[in-house]
């Protein structure tokens, strides 16, 4: 999985874990339903961490909070 993906996954998580839609979670994010919809999108996987810390601040989460999980320490490295 990629990182886009496991990124994708990790907020699909958080919004089932507290019964919220994605486009909620833009709300409560100020940001446009439209941007977190590309995020999940599997063709498009629009991803910035300016974005990702939105959505964080509206989850009441802090980035450390966010990227500590085992999908993302079992990340492939990207260089090699």
């Amino acid at each position: 999985m990629s990182v886009k993906d496991t990124v994708a996954e990790r907020f699909k998580q958080l919004c089932k874990e507290r019964n919220i839609k994605i486009n909620e979670l833009a709300n409560i994010s100020g940001v446009t339903p439209s941007t977190a919809y590309s995020m999940l999108d599997e063709k498009r996987r629009d991803v910035s961490i300016i974005t990702i810390k939105k959505f964080c601040d509206g989850l009441g989460i802090t980035l450390g909070e966010f990227f500590t999980t085992p999908e993302f320490d079992n990340l492939e490295q990207e260089i090699k």
